[in-house]
C-alpha cells in the first residue's frame, strides 16, 4: 500500500500488505499537547498522585481551618483550658477524647493549633515562593538576554548573596525588622519595620526575608536557560521582523521557560516551609500566639520527654507536607523532561 493511502486510513484500521495484516495504533496517530503529555507521564507515578491528593486536602484544611475546627468540635487554638491540664501538677496532658492531640503547657488544644499552623506555613510558603520566583525570573531574563553590565551586576549580586549563610542572613534581617526599639525616656518601644515601614513586623517580615534570600537560585537557572535560547533561530527571526526587546523576552523566550520555572517553584515550596519552620523555631519567625509548626516544635523542646505529643503531631504534619511537596516536585520534573524515554 502506498504511503498516501496509508495516511487516509482511519485510526485503528487493519492494513494489509499481501497476506500480512498490521493493526494501526490510534495513539501513534492522535496528536497531544505538551500539557497532555505532561499529565500522561505524571499520572503514571502513583506515589506522586497520592501526594498530590494529600496536598490538596492539606490546602483545603488550611483554607477552611476555622470551619474544620468548628465542625470537629475542637477548641479555639489560642484559648487556654486550665481544666485540661493535669489537676495535680498543672502540666500538659496527652491525647484524649476531648483533645485528640493533647494540650500544651498552658492548656491550648494541639489539634487546633496544628490545623491553624498549616494555614500559616502554606501562606508563607506560597507567598514567598511566588515573590522569589517572580523576582528571580525577571533578574535571570534581564541578565541572560542583555548580558553586559546588567549580567555582571545581577551575577555578582547573586554571588554575594550565595556566599552569605542564608539562615544567618535571614535571622539578621528578621531581627532587625521585628525586634522592638526604644523611643524616648518613657520607655515605650516600637519598630517601624524595614524599607521605611513598607515591611511591617510580623508575618510580612518572614515572607520578605525568605523571598529575599531565595530568589538567587531561580535567577541563576533562568539566566543559563536564556543564554542558550537567545542564540536560537526563532529569536533571530523575531529580531529580523523588528520585534522589540520586551516582546522577544516575554513572547518568545519566557514561554519556553515554563517547564524549569514550574519545576523549580514546586521544589522551592517545601524548602520555604522548612525555612519558615526554622526561623520560627529560632524565635525570629512567626510570633506567638499565632500557631506555627516551627513555633510549636520550639515550644515543645524543653518538655519533649514529658509532653511528647506537643512535638510529635506538628512534627509529623511538617514531615508529611514537605515530603509530599518533594514527591510531587520530583514527578513534575520527570514529566516535564523532554528527554524522558517514556512517552
Amino acid at each position: 500500500m502506498e504511503a498516501s493511502e496509508l495516511r487516509e486510513q482511519p485510526a485503528g484500521t487493519a492494513v494489509g500488505a499481501g497476506a500480512e495484516l498490521v493493526e494501526l495504533d490510534p495513539t501513534l496517530i492522535a496528536a497531544r499537547s505538551p500539557w497532555q503529555l505532561f499529565w500522561r507521564r505524571f499520572k503514571d507515578d502513583k506515589l506522586a498522585l497520592a501526594s498530590l491528593v494529600f496536598l490538596v486536602l492539606v490546602i483545603l484544611i488550611a483554607i477552611f481551618a476555622p470551619l474544620v475546627v468548628k465542625i470537629l468540635g475542637a477548641p479555639n487554638p489560642d484559648t487556654p483550658d486550665q481544666h485540661a491540664l493535669d489537676p495535680v501538677f498543672a502540666t500538659a496532658t496527652g491525647p484524649s477524647s476531648a483533645h485528640w492531640f493533647g494540650v500544651d503547657q498552658i492548656g491550648r488544644d494541639v489539634f487546633s493549633r496544628v490545623i491553624y499552623g498549616a494555614r500559616i506555613s502554606l501562606l508563607v510558603a506560597f507567598s514567598a515562593t511566588v515573590i522569589a520566583t517572580g523576582f528571580g525570573v525577571v533578574m535571570g531574563l534581564l541578565a541572560g538576554y542583555f548580558r553586559g553590565w546588567i549580567d555582571t551586576l545581577v551575577s555578582r549580586t547573586v554571588d554575594v548573596l550565595l556566599a552569605i549563610p542564608y539562615l544567618m542572613l535571614a535571622i539578621g534581617l528578621a531581627s532587625a525588622c521585628s525586634i522592638a526599639i526604644g523611643t524616648g525616656a518613657g520607655g515605650s518601644t516600637s519598630n517601624p519595620g524595614c524599607l521605611g515601614g513598607l515591611i511591617k513586623p510580623g508575618l510580612t517580615v518572614v515572607i520578605f526575608v525568605i523571598a529575599f534570600t531565595s530568589w538567587t537560585y531561580m535567577a541563576r537557572i533562568i539566566r543559563g536557560q536564556v543564554l542558550s535560547l537567545r542564540e536560537k533561530e526563532f529569536i533571530e527571526a523575531a529580531r529580523a521582523q523588528g520585534s522589540s526587546h520586551l516582546r522577544i523576552i516575554f513572547r518568545e523566550i519566557l514561554p519556553n521557560l515554563t517547564a524549569p520555572i514550574v519545576v523549580y517553584a514546586s521544589i522551592l515550596v517545601p524548602q520555604v516551609i522548612l525555612y519558615e519552620a526554622a526561623l520560627s523555631y529560632l524565635g525570629v519567625g512567626v510570633q506567638p500566639p499565632t500557631a506555627s509548626w516551627g513555633q510549636m516544635i520550639s515550644d515543645a523542646t524543653p518538655t519533649f520527654t514529658t509532653a511528647w505529643w506537643y512535638m510529635l503531631f506538628p512534627g509529623l504534619a511538617l514531615l508529611f507536607t514537605v515530603l509530599a511537596f518533594n514527591l510531587v516536585g520530583d514527578a513534575m520534573q520527570d514529566a516535564l523532561n523532554p528527554r524522558a524515554r517514556k512517552t
